[in-house]
């Protein structure tokens, strides 16, 4: 049914922007953490989404509609994580001879985490979430009506 594959394309949609948002706050969770279990400080993680490509094509989707088949709507569409990747960028270096992490010279490598950059990536996460239930309230909504017609 129609109704399924929207909620499944919500659905996806929002476990991938709470997943973001976990890898989001430990990310500030350890942006002052300088060593961790694999060695050197902690390096900042993101996630990386892809697309689900729906169905094949047109021809396919008229197919499935002409026939009234309730299969394929595990290939809905909507969106996936695809991994958890560490960020390449530069380890910013700062002086303090007093650290436990710090080197001969006095200087310790620290996380290439930026709270700015964080919080933006948090509320452009929340922005996106948001917007799925609200798709997710207005199809329920619209199913509700739908119902309401078979009275």
């Amino acid at each position: 049914m129609a109704f399924m594959t929207a909620m499944n394309i919500v659905g996806s949609g929002l476990t991938a922007e709470q997943l973001r948002l976990d890898v989001i706050s430990e990310n500030v969770t350890n942006m002052n953490t300088t060593r961790t279990e694999a060695g050197g400080p902690y390096r900042r993680k993101m996630v990386v989404f892809q697309a689900e490509s729906g169905r094949d094509g047109f021809r396919r989707a008229m197919a499935e509609a002409a026939a009234a088949s309730n299969r394929g709507f595990e290939n809905a569409g909507g969106v996936r994580v695809t991994e958890i990747v560490e960020d390449p960028s530069d380890l910013p270096i700062t002086y303090d001879p007093s650290h436990p992490d710090a080197n001969e010279q006095g200087y310790v490598e620290m996380p290439n985490v930026t709270l700015v950059k964080e919080i933006t990536d948090a509320m452009a996460a929340s922005r996106a979430y948001a917007s799925n239930v609200t798709a997710f309230n207005t199809l329920k909504s619209v199913l509700s009506s739908s119902l309401e017609i078979g009275r």
